[in-house]
């Protein structure tokens, strides 16, 4: 089978839809089909670091960022034409798989609808809660990324908000996957579902090669418990508002835990962490370590005492607590959405206030220090492993052909 898979950006580019669309190829091929990735070419310093591959199909590009890591190609008749010429150079399409919510999504459905293929697409954004989050006037953006869609999908579909956004894709799909439970009863439940109505919930996986390496350098150390000292934290991810990083280090100041705190990750707050951590001066000990490879970010997910997640109604999986789940480490779960999908092996944050975050805290340092912490579901190591993951899709991509 061949699976064309269509991104907003370049795969080699930062981000966790990116890691994940990574993973999925590398097992799709393990498995033994062909994929290829269109996505915008990527431009600066990782750009012209990315190695050629011959899956990837990188469309003429304009960059978005001042960095220049991410880019955009405006979906019509020219990248049309581009993306069906260097197509014809592959084998027979059997799927398109659309992993993006904008310009990649518009072109892999123009794509799919001249050639008369199904499309699976999955939803990885809450594309309401993230304009929300990170845009000035988000109504004023929803209102205009809904008209670019009507008029790049030649849609007649009223409305304006995210959601409608949403169903037009959903329309257009033959299936439609989530990568949890919660997303998809949400999208369920404001009609964001194929035709054939209802909504596949696939978990983003972790790398079966990672996890069982992490495992059997376990199994290989001899059984001497935790390592003593302070209950040792990893907060990892993009600093943007939505992430919710300086709510978790006023709360971390607040809690007056000692405790050695490690944030994984970049972006537009660094600076503002920075600042708080030395005005509010607390009691742990902070280190901002920036951003980590995949494997790297794993192993120090796998030495810490918990994963702290701070995020609320923004994420539709919450990656990193299955992470942490998947090598035994607990986490503080601050979504609600989150923790029910997660089971056990958290603690719960009773809302999204800071001194509510605050209490989570002392109680996690503290179960930590009595080794009391709670243990999470061994299931989760197995059901998130990529293979298991890859092989649902599989079904679903011989169900829609």
């Amino acid at each position: 089978m061949h699976v064309v898979m269509f991104g907003d950006q370049h795969v080699e580019s930062l981000g966790g839809a990116q890691v994940s669309i990574r993973l999925q190829r590398r097992f799709l091929e393990r498995a033994g089909h062909t994929v290829t990735i269109v996505a915008p070419a990527m431009h600066g310093p990782r750009g012209r670091a990315v190695a050629p591959d011959a899956a990837y199909l990188d469309m003429p590009s304009t960059p978005l960022t001042l960095d220049r890591e991410y880019s955009l190609t405006w979906p019509g008749r020219r990248t049309d034409r581009w993306v069906d010429a260097a197509l014809r150079r592959r084998p027979p399409v059997d799927v398109v798989h659309v992993q993006a919510d904008f310009w990649g999504a518009y072109i892999g459905h123009r794509f799919a609808a001249r050639h008369g293929l199904p499309v699976v697409h999955t939803m990885h954004n809450r594309v309401d809660v993230g304009i929300e989050a990170t845009a000035p006037f988000p109504k004023l953006v929803l209102r205009t990324l809904n008209r670019w869609e009507r008029h790049a999908l030649s849609s007649p579909t009223a409305g304006a908000d995210g959601w409608a956004y949403l169903r037009r894709l959903a329309t257009a799909s033959a299936a439609v996957t989530a990568p949890s439970s919660h997303f998809a009863r949400r999208l369920e439940r404001h009609g964001v579902v194929p035709a054939s109505g209802g909504v596949d919930v696939i978990w983003n996986g972790i790398d079966d090669d990672v996890l069982d390496e992490a495992l059997a350098a376990d199994l290989a150390a001899p059984a001497v418990g935790r390592a003593a000292g302070v209950p040792r934290f990893v907060w990892l991810g993009r600093m943007s508002p939505e992430k919710r990083l300086l709510p978790f280090l006023e709360a971390l100041a607040d809690s007056g835990i000692r405790a050695d705190v490690e944030v994984i990750g970049g972006g537009g707050q660094l600076a503002a962490a920075r600042r708080l951590v030395e005005r509010r001066r607390p009691a742990a000990f902070v280190v901002f370590a920036g951003r980590q490879t995949y494997t790297e970010t794993l192993r120090r997910i796998r030495a810490a005492d918990a994963v702290v997640q701070t995020s609320i109604g923004f994420e539709t999986q919450g990656m990193t607590v299955f992470e942490a789940a998947s090598l035994g480490t607990p986490a503080v779960v601050s979504d609600p959405d989150i923790a029910a999908e997660l089971g056990s092996g958290y603690w719960g944050v009773a809302d999204a206030s800071i001194p509510a975050l605050a209490a989570a805290l002392r109680q996690a340092a503290a179960d930590v220090e009595a080794g009391t912490a709670p243990v999470p579901d061994a299931s989760i190591r197995e059901r998130f492993r990529q293979s298991s993951r890859t092989a649902a899709m599989i079904e679903v991509y011989d169900r829609v052909r």
